[in-house]
């Protein structure tokens, strides 16, 4: 039996305004975030939560060109939901994403419902998907679990392609091919941080940051998780352990059966 999680209170809700905070954090350690591991230069795309486009992704991309990588935003638009036209845009966007770097795998960075996007590309084409990270995805959700934008979500259900979402509806799904990490926070006001832990597996992590679901694409500790990732040589993934002097940054994971 599935366990089903009430939408974050409306006081959490109103809490995502920190945002702000994490925005003017990241703005103040970008000297710091320059110090990461440098990339091996593949590509890295980037998609944007439910509601917003590529403008909200821009400091992310930005990092990740610095050290090395060659960045993409999705090119579609505001995400409203997985209409036929983002269904066919996304593959049409890794294809040609591929096409024009020698056909190398892409990692997948995914914001909110970029997040499910992401691992359901990953899924479809594990051998075309290096990796993917998703922040704040609640890709555990299933028809009928609420989140703090409910209402706008079903203001426009009707532009969607629902068969889009079937391979979320099985219980028997196996877990993804490639490597995962679901980046979350429990004091998440959009949705319910328990949507968004992944089954423990060999290639599968949950990392837990502070901060809100609105800043989680320009929270410093997020950076880091990212820059380390992308970092790791293919086929050597790892679990993120982080550094000694920033282990508060890190609550451990949740201990939850999912």
């Amino acid at each position: 039996m599935t366990t089903r999680f009430d939408a974050p209170p409306l006081w959490m809700t109103l809490m995502e305004s920190r945002a702000v905070a994490e925005y003017a954090g990241w703005r103040v350690t970008t000297p710091l975030l320059q110090l990461l591991p440098k990339g091996d230069g593949h590509p890295v795309l980037v998609l944007p939560g439910f509601g917003t486009a590529d403008r909200s992704t821009i400091r992310l991309r930005l990092l990740l060109r610095s050290l090395g990588y060659r960045s993409y935003g999705w090119r579609l638009g505001a995400n409203i939901g997985p209409t036929p036209e983002v269904v066919d845009g996304l593959r049409d966007r890794v294809a040609h994403i591929r096409s024009t770097n020698n056909d190398q795998r892409v990692s997948i960075i995914g914001w909110s419902l970029g997040g499910i996007y992401a691992r359901l590309l990953a899924r479809e084409n594990p051998t075309h998907v290096r990796q993917v990270i998703t922040m704040g995805s609640p890709f555990r959700m299933t028809p009928g679990d609420r989140s703090a934008v409910s209402a706008l979500w079903d203001s426009v259900s009707h532009l969607h392609q629902e068969t889009f979402f079937e391979p979320l509806l099985n219980p028997d799904r196996s877990p993804l091919m490639v490597p995962a990490t679901s980046i979350y926070t429990r004091t998440d006001g959009i949705v319910s941080w328990q949507y968004c832990l992944d089954k423990k597996g060999p290639l599968a992590e949950n990392v837990e940051v502070c901060g809100s679901h609105s800043g989680l694409g320009f929270n410093t500790a997020v950076g880091f998780v990212v820059a380390d990732r992308l970092a790791q040589a293919e086929g050597e993934w790892k679990r993120f352990r982080p550094p000694l002097a920033a282990l508060a940054a890190y609550p451990r994971p949740a201990r939850q059966r999912v």
